[in-house]
């Protein structure tokens, strides 16, 4: 007689198996490459939203999956291969290109590639289920002086003697702020420590180091 908790540990290493199953059709399909710019890079499989469907599942880049999801800058420059990739003949190829072109809409290229492209009816309705596409603007992004992206954890170099208010501490230009991060409402702003106190420092008098 089989004991009740012998049955979780069956059923947990067959739904294992499909998974392992599942991406290896995914990876056979793509021939181990990205199925949006067709790179055969650092590539993960990505469940395109929502999740009710058995074929919402892709092979993409890590790079590109990171501005899918919001977590890195969007580079329109980046996604130059839309114009080819929305002619997919997978579907979730489709919606994802379909949504990353909204996003990227203001340029012109995406607008054009958006004019001509076709989804069909179910589709179409998939791809507008994922929401209301982000602008490209939405996207804060922190620049230095001199235009570089910022991220956190980078280390910065003030560009300008700043006094810091209600402290008698002088941040002295050339002085190096290391492990700063990021304000998230506002792309002006970072914090990092100075003489061991936490400031929040404007991102025109920074420069990136490295």
């Amino acid at each position: 007689m089989k004991r009740p908790g012998d049955i979780r540990p069956r059923a947990f290493l067959h739904k294992k198996l499909i998974f392992a199953a599942m991406n290896d059709q995914l990876m056979a399909r793509s021939g181990g490459k990205c199925e949006l710019c067709g790179k055969a890079t650092d590539v993960v499989v990505y469940g395109v939203p929502p999740d009710n469907r058995p074929d919402n599942q892709v092979v993409v880049c890590r790079s590109l999956l990171a501005q899918i999801e919001g977590t890195e800058p969007l580079d329109p420059d980046a996604w130059r291969f839309l114009p080819d990739a929305m002619w997919s003949e997978v579907t979730a190829v489709q919606v994802l290109a379909w949504r990353m072109l909204n996003r990227l809409k203001g340029e012109s290229w995406a607008a054009d590639a958006l004019d001509i492209l076709y989804l069909d009816d179910d589709t179409l309705a998939w791809a507008k289920a994922g929401g209301e596409p982000l602008e490209a603007g939405e996207v804060i992004v922190h620049k230095d002086a001199n235009g570089n992206i910022l991220q956190n954890g980078d280390s910065v170099v003030l560009t300008k003697t700043l006094d810091v208010k209600g402290s008698s501490i002088s941040a002295k230009l050339g002085t190096v702020v290391k492990n700063i991060r990021l304000v998230e409402d506002n792309s002006e702003q970072i914090e990092g420590r100075v003489e061991g106190q936490l400031i929040v420092i404007l991102t025109k008098y920074l420069r990136k180091q490295g």
